[in-house]
């Protein structure tokens, strides 16, 4: 395989993003939540620290999802019929994101339940 030009190789990278955009909903969810934390955010104005802390949580479960995807994909191409282990490497790349995603979750409420106590006390 030829060597890519840095160019190339952020080009083939936007496009497996656009590839997981298109075709996996949960991606589409996912980065929904995230537009909306990031506007909460910036409604209670959070301060770098907090804003880094919610960066990183919502990172982790985009690259949860995209690597999901990769193995899913893999799979498909390498397995035609159905296979216990196939099914089972599928299960456990779907548990990371869910990992990632329940992480996500706890990260924000430590992150936004000071600043919204005071809007309902």
């Amino acid at each position: 395989m030829p060597r890519r030009t840095l160019k190339e190789s952020f080009c083939n990278a936007g496009s497996g993003l656009w590839f997981c955009l298109k075709t996996q909903r949960n991606m589409r969810i996912h980065l929904a939540a995230a537009f909306l934390v990031f506007v909460l955010a910036w409604m209670l104005r959070l301060g770098r620290v907090e804003l880094a802390i919610l960066l990183l949580a919502v990172s982790l479960v985009f690259t949860a999802e995209i690597f999901n995807t990769a193995v899913e994909k893999t799979i498909d191409l390498v397995v035609n019929d159905y296979h216990p282990l196939a099914r089972i490497a599928k299960d456990i790349a779907a548990g990371a994101v869910l990992v990632a995603a329940l992480n996500a979750v706890v990260v924000g409420v430590l992150v936004f339940l000071p600043h919204l106590v005071p809007f309902f006390s």
